[in-house]
């Protein structure tokens, strides 16, 4: 699978150090579409905290990939659902934290959750 970041410098707002505009993927073999994945335990229990949630998504999400054979180096598209954007930079640092140097597209959007102890959900898309 090839990947080429697109991020046109003209007519355009710039994308940042933890941003591109698009990701081009060639060739992939497989991709694995993940559901919103909340900040619950395995007793699907969600801490108090926002940094304990995002540790849990993230947590959760590689779990998910795992069991697909990738990692967090397949993930192509994040989207984030916020219930405030008091949230986005939590968020933004546990999503730079959890995939590294690589950038991919992402979204993040105040919602409102079905359970108002859920504080994020985050859904991605991965290819191999």
């Amino acid at each position: 699978m090839n990947e080429r970041m697109i991020n046109p410098v003209s007519g355009i707002y710039p994308a940042t150090p933890d941003y591109i505009h698009a990701l081009e993927i060639q060739g992939p073999g497989r991709m694995l579409f993940v559901s919103g994945t909340m900040g619950l335990d395995a007793k699907g229990r969600a801490p108090d905290g926002l940094d304990e949630q995002l540790e849990l998504i993230w947590n959760n999400l590689r779990r998910i990939l795992n069991a697909a054979d990738m990692t967090c180096d397949n993930i192509v598209r994040v989207t984030s659902y916020l219930t405030s954007a008091d949230l986005a930079e939590k968020n933004q640092n546990a999503r730079v934290r959890a995939l590294g140097d690589r950038r991919v597209p992402t979204t993040a959007i105040v919602v409102r959750t079905l359970t108002p102890d859920w504080l994020v959900e985050i859904e991605i898309v991965a290819a191999a």
